[in-house]
């Protein structure tokens, strides 16, 4: 890995940190950037090192850098009810990458396209694993499955799709400034 790789990544994560501070409070999770954050740097990175960014932030907020929304961190965050939908952005950047390859073949509009399905199907996944985390109760809590969705899914859904069709637009813009390969 180059040193330029891992400038992107760090930047990434610090962008991460930063998406999780601009919170607006609505419900059981805020909301916050971070959707767009993930899917930029996996779009713009590649899936492996946005995978890595997210990583990275997720173990400094583990190790209690104040990263997590609210200015909070620790393993209690990652552990909490809610904190499943924090590991499950590990599975947006794994998603896209799946899609990577056909939005490098298409031009133009064509790839919105695969960005777009890449995000969604991770951002899909992404809302299982958390929704499954909080209703196992991984924190000691059960809760319902529709309880678990009604409050941490479905208020969100218009927010993360606006944020991921920003972030492919961005993608798509910003992508011929981004050397990675």
């Amino acid at each position: 890995m180059k040193t330029r790789d891992l400038a992107y990544i760090a930047v990434c994560a610090a962008l991460h940190a930063v998406s999780s501070w601009l919170a607006v409070p609505i419900g059981a999770i805020p909301v916050t950037l971070q959707t767009l954050v993930v899917c930029l740097a996996a779009g713009l990175l590649g899936w492996q090192r946005g995978f890595l960014s997210t990583l990275v932030y997720l173990l400094l907020g583990f190790v209690g850098v104040p990263v997590f929304s609210g200015f909070t961190g620790g393993a209690f965050v990652l552990l909490s009810p809610t904190g499943g939908y924090l590991i499950g952005f590990l599975f947006i950047p794994l998603s896209m990458g799946a899609f990577l390859p056909w939005a490098k073949r298409e031009t133009g509009a064509k790839r919105i396209l695969p960005y777009a399905l890449g995000a969604v199907l991770g951002l899909l996944c992404c809302y299982a694993f958390g929704t499954l985390w909080c209703v196992l109760g991984v924190s000691g809590e059960a809760a319902g499955l529709v309880a678990a969705i009604s409050a941490c899914v479905l208020p969100y859904l218009p927010f993360d799709a606006a944020k991921i069709a920003l972030a492919v637009l961005l993608i798509i813009k910003l992508k011929k400034y981004i050397k990675t390969e």
